[in-house]
């Protein structure tokens, strides 16, 4: 039997290490409800950076305009989707503030606060976070769609203002708790957003990530822009320009 020389051992290149597994990972939230967050985001902050100019005015109502559309499909998403993207799951959340609030103010005379309770507070935080911008969203569409048919006076459109600066306080405050949290616990809690999963064992707790409703939501939200693109001026004539 040939046995290789110590030599040959020696010039022999090193094994190479076998690649680490990625971490098991498990899906927390759906396809839709990812879509609608980052458009509703987007929405909001182009409304805002064209508010205060006549020139972006029709992109500012558009905006405006699709941001509601998609507040009405995260509610009706959030009653009759799936349980995972329930809005009641953010009630139930918040309802529990008062018996948070007197457990908390127990630990205070006792001097002792345990984790659970902190985090919970911490659950509370993002849920106040949350409700705030959904429920902010509703008063700033119908405001501002008042201020542009002209239904109100100069009051209307101090209003209008008003709410959405308050709405990106809240914005503010939601990203905040996140960057926040996400140093105190150790791991990126908008993750779920972007790529719907956690690191983690287990089965995923949204088995069906339903990318055809998100792909429908996203041709809806272009399509509406493509309608309002094609009835402004410059569409307006171009139809003209073309059609007899």
């Amino acid at each position: 039997m040939h046995t290789p020389s110590s030599d040959t051992l020696a010039g022999a290149p090193a094994s190479t290490a076998a690649p680490r597994a990625a971490a098991p990972t498990r899906r927390v939230t759906d396809a839709p409800t990812r879509l609608f967050h980052a458009l509703f985001a987007l929405c909001f902050l182009g409304a805002y950076l064209t508010a205060d100019s006549e020139h972006w005015r029709r992109v500012h109502v558009t905006l405006g305009y699709a941001l509601a559309g998609l507040l009405v499909f995260r509610v009706l998403y959030g009653t009759i989707g799936p349980r995972h993207a329930r809005l009641g799951l953010l009630w139930r959340r918040l309802a529990g503030a008062p018996a948070w609030g007197r457990s908390l103010m127990a630990a205070w005379h006792q001097r002792s606060f345990a984790t659970g309770a902190m985090r919970q507070g911490q659950n509370l935080l993002m849920a106040l976070a949350m409700g705030a911008l959904l429920l902010l969203a509703l008063p700033v569409a119908l405001s501002g769609y008042a201020t542009y048919n002209d239904w109100g006076g100069h009051w209307l459109e101090e209003l209008h203002e008003f709410l959405a600066e308050a709405m990106l306080m809240a914005v503010f405050a939601h990203l905040a708790l996140l960057a926040g949290l996400s140093l105190l616990r150790g791991s990126n809690l908008a993750r779920p957003m972007l790529n719907g999963r956690v690191e983690g064992r287990g089965p995923d707790l949204v088995p069906n990530d339903r990318r055809w409703l998100a792909a429908w939501l996203l041709l809806a939200v272009l399509g509406y822009f493509a309608w309002e693109g094609w009835h402004a001026p410059v569409g307006q004539a171009l139809s003209g320009w073309l059609l007899p």
